[in-house]
């Protein structure tokens, strides 16, 4: 699985074309680390950098591919809404824009980085690669399994 980057809108346009602008596909997983730490004596280690970066597997119901996996790097700001009951989390049309030096992936396509108010869900970042990820499909997660105690949860 080869990692392609995202520089211009030619690479975007290749993305959405492959990717079928997002249509019929959800966002299966997202997993999202930074730089920051607290080492074994309690001291802390920051960056003064960028250093939010997002992983997310999307599935869609076409194939090649069938789903990608995307890595944003120097993640600005994020904006994600979870379905609300009695609602589906189908993504009928996706978008990426290059905009002021940063890419934009959206699952609105009307959705702009300036003066939207809308329940789209949204990132912002720095940088942006994409791979195939066809073999990942399925409800199996890919970055991790949480295990519940159910004890711990009923007691919360």
């Amino acid at each position: 699985m080869k990692w392609i980057e995202v520089k211009d809108q030619n690479d975007i346009e290749y993305l959405l074309d492959t990717f079928g602008r997002f249509h019929d596909s959800c966002l299966k997983e997202m997993y999202l680390w930074t730089n920051h730490s607290v080492d074994e004596d309690l001291g802390m280690s920051v960056s003064a950098e960028l250093d939010t970066n997002i992983r997310i597997l999307f599935q869609r119901q076409f194939r090649n591919p069938s789903a990608i996996e995307m890595v944003f790097e120097g993640v600005t700001q994020m904006h994600i809404v979870p379905s609300p009951i009695n609602y589906d989390s189908i993504i009928y049309e996706g978008k990426i824009i290059l905009y002021r030096g940063l890419l934009y992936w959206t699952d609105d396509s009307d959705w702009k980085p300036y003066g939207s108010s809308s329940r789209a869900n949204w990132i912002s970042a720095s940088r942006l690669r994409w791979r195939d990820a066809s073999s990942w499909m399925g409800r199996k997660n890919r970055y991790g399994v949480m295990h519940q105690d159910n004890e711990t949860l009923a007691s919360d």
